[in-house]
């Protein structure tokens, strides 16, 4: 496989000032002043096509990532993929030590064989941590090795605040990354390999005789979003990763420490339409006052 390269490298640039906006369902996008109405999350960052900073907030701080860690798992998935080391239809055994990972599981059990085209869909689609496990004992031989693997193709991407310890994101102190890395970490998923782009906007896939399936509003509203991941655990509270195309531009979305999955998805709407109206794809939902006329019309008879 031969990925086209489909985007610019993320660069740093201050937020900017842009006109007000009324998102879909009527909740205002931005204050009356022009700027972002206040998010829910604790961290987010928003990028333009040209990889320039639309919004920032705490985007170097260091959080939890919880299951945003799988997107880098999903990479070097599709980087094996690419380099033929694995094959997409391959079965997988599935080791005791995956069948067990805890949380958000596919159900799988030891012993079974499953497809790795399965358990990549499991991963992005189901949020599957036994999946996780299994992906990465199949890639690096043990989840430990796989790990290793992990940390050196983020200093290898100059992800710098990011640390990873496990491949599916649960809790662990010493697991951190930032939304700026994790823009880059998307941004680099979705140029590098762009099937990653249709898996991450898959919403359903069956396996074994049962459908799993995610049930996520921001795939509708606002129209664009294709490529999306989310996360949660009680630290990291709600993650977002979000790519959406409008008029033939892109733009990278992270949100992370939401409330709740509702305002997270509120977060990131929000953050889009702002993104859509700074490029001009979408009007900002301002009143226009009514032209001004050179001349006083003159009364009107009516014949009776």
């Amino acid at each position: 496989m031969h990925p086209t390269r489909l985007l610019v490298p993320l660069a740093a640039l201050a937020a900017v000032h842009i006109p007000a906006s009324v998102d879909a369902q009527g909740a205002p996008a931005l204050s009356p002043n022009g700027r972002l109405a206040p998010l829910s999350a604790e961290s987010a960052l928003l990028v333009d096509p040209e990889g320039k900073t639309l919004f920032a907030k705490n985007a170097e701080d260091e959080r939890a990532p919880a299951s945003l860690v799988k997107l880098m798992t999903l990479f070097l998935a599709y980087e094996d993929l690419d380099r033929g080391k694995v094959n997409i239809e391959e079965p997988v055994q599935v080791s005791h030590y995956a069948a067990l990972t805890p949380q958000y599981r596919m159900g799988l059990r030891g012993g079974e064989w499953v497809p790795l085209r399965a358990l990549m869909e499991g991963v992005a689609i189901a949020s599957a941590n036994d999946a996780a496990t299994a992906l990465a004992e199949r890639l690096a031989g043990d989840e430990t090795a796989f790990v290793e693997r992990m940390n050196a193709k983020a200093g290898e991407l100059g992800l710098t605040g990011t640390r990873f310890v496990n491949a599916h994101g649960l809790p662990d102190p010493s697991q951190r990354s930032t939304a700026r890395d994790l823009a880059q970490l998307t941004a680099h998923l979705l140029r590098d390999y762009p099937a990653s782009r249709t898996l991450l906007g898959g919403q359903t896939f069956v396996y074994a005789g049962r459908v799993y399936a995610r049930h996520i509003p921001l795939f509708n509203d606002p129209v664009g979003v294709q490529a999306l991941k989310t996360g949660f655990t009680r630290e990291a509270g709600y993650n977002l990763a979000v790519s959406a195309w409008r008029g033939g531009q892109q733009f990278v979305m992270i949100v992370l420490g939401s409330r709740s999955r509702s305002l997270s998805f509120l977060d990131a709407k929000r953050l889009l339409h702002y993104a859509f109206v700074e490029a001009g794809l979408e009007p900002d939902g301002r009143p226009r006052p009514e032209p001004r006329r050179l001349f006083r019309a003159r009364p009107t008879t009516v014949a009776r």
